[in-house]
């Protein structure tokens, strides 16, 4: 009986021991400043400046390209102000769309995909270099809501691509934010 207790006691304290061993090790994401002291995640990323999104004018894609970066600007400077750039982000988009369901008696869609593909480039300022390359790929789907209602159909088709820009701006920013974290 004393044997087993004593066995517990010693595992109990062995996992204590590693428990404080590794605590050190991490490190919250979203924290005020690193353990080595500086600066925190949310002050690097305020950093990043976001440049331009080229697309030709009165398009679907220039009303997404402000979206994305009106979008990625909030998150990564959380509605402050924008700190002196470090790094500027590059980002080129695609947009896609395609009929996933077609009535078979009039041959028109009943329910079709948004899709928005961005591709960007983190350079880093002081050296020139490219430090990310990377896509972010996302598609809604979205019904059509008969053949008659055009305007309903053209506005499901913006809420699903406003859709697609949110998350291709979230999907940019996590990127960023593990890069930063990480170093690579």
């Amino acid at each position: 009986m004393l044997r087993s207790a004593l066995r517990r006691l010693a595992r109990l304290g062995a996992a204590a021991l590693l428990a404080g061993l590794t605590a050190a090790c991490f490190q919250p994401l979203y924290g005020e400043r690193t353990l080595s002291g500086g600066p925190g995640l949310r002050t690097v990323l305020a950093a990043v400046e976001v440049a331009q999104i080229d697309a030709p004018p009165a398009t679907p894609v220039s009303r997404l390209a402000v979206d994305v970066r009106n979008e990625l600007t909030y998150l990564l400077t959380g509605g402050g102000g924008a700190l002196s750039p470090t790094h500027r982000l590059k980002i080129t988009l695609a947009v896609s769309g395609t009929s996933l369901i077609v009535d078979p008696n009039t041959g028109r869609p009943e329910v079709e995909i948004a899709g928005l593909d961005a591709n960007y480039t983190l350079t880093e300022l002081a050296s020139a270099k490219p430090v990310i390359t990377g896509t972010a790929v996302h598609r809604v789907p979205y019904d059509v809501p008969g053949q008659q209602q055009r305007l309903g159909m053209l506005r499901a088709q913006r809420d699903a691509q406003s859709s697609a820009a949110k998350v291709i701006a979230e999907q940019i920013r996590t990127r960023l934010a593990a890069y930063f974290a990480a170093g690579s």
